[in-house]
């Protein structure tokens, strides 16, 4: 109860190979201050390990009446470096932040913690998600992992990808959706949203290519 993280690791293959990992995996391990290692010994003690993973979310709903779930992801080798800016955003947001992650493939599930009958927090709560979104970017990974842009996501485009690059996902879906009627506001931000979120240059109070229409 008392530690700072759990690392879960799980090692496929011959009785052999298995053997083999899971020794270099100790061997890491204990080199790096591990406090406690434990190996399942059979099928349903692997299962109990794992339900620990599985039921963080629910988990975390004991200790907050709220939380927003992100999702974003990173180079695995910058984990480290991402868990130590997500501390330093609690801190500057004032609020909680349980980090749920897929370490081997660097998708993080950082569960914010807020009270959304606390004035302010639900908004703090947001911004702390796209901070974390958008610092995901800046080292190198992508605002989203396995669960899409949608809307909440849908201002952090503006900073992963140009305006060519979003002009020509709108160019694609207009191809397909001629009519706007799939989705209509979601996944590609407009020039417009992008120019209020501040992540498109405004010059003299003029839009580049101020001839194009703004939604």
């Amino acid at each position: 109860l008392d530690a700072a993280a759990i690392l879960l690791c799980e090692s496929d293959g011959t009785t052999e190979e298995v053997e083999e990992e899971i020794g270099r995996m100790q061997a890491v391990l204990s080199r790096c201050g591990a406090t406690r290692i434990e190996i399942s010994t059979d099928e349903a003690q692997r299962l109990r390990f794992w339900s620990g993973r599985k039921n963080a979310f629910p988990a975390s709903g004991r200790i907050s009446p709220d939380y927003l779930c992100m999702d974003s992801t990173i180079p695995r080798k910058k984990l480290a470096e991402m868990l130590i800016e997500i501390a330093l955003m609690e801190r500057r947001y004032g609020l909680r932040c349980c980090n749920v992650f897929h370490a081997g493939d660097g998708n993080l599930h950082p569960l914010i913690l807020f009270n959304a009958n606390i004035p302010d927090e639900l908004r703090r709560a947001e911004l702390f998600g796209a901070d974390i979104l958008e610092t995901s970017v800046r080292l190198g990974g992508t605002i989203t992992g396995e669960h899409g842009v949608g809307l909440e996501k849908i201002a952090s485009m503006c900073v992963q990808f140009s305006p060519e690059e979003r002009a020509q996902m709108e160019a694609l879906k207009r191809a397909f959706d001629a009519k706007g009627l799939l989705n209509p506001g979601k996944v590609i931000p407009t020039l417009h949203r992008c120019a209020e979120y501040g992540k498109m240059h405004v010059r003299r109070g003029l839009l580049p290519f101020a001839d194009l229409p703004r939604f």
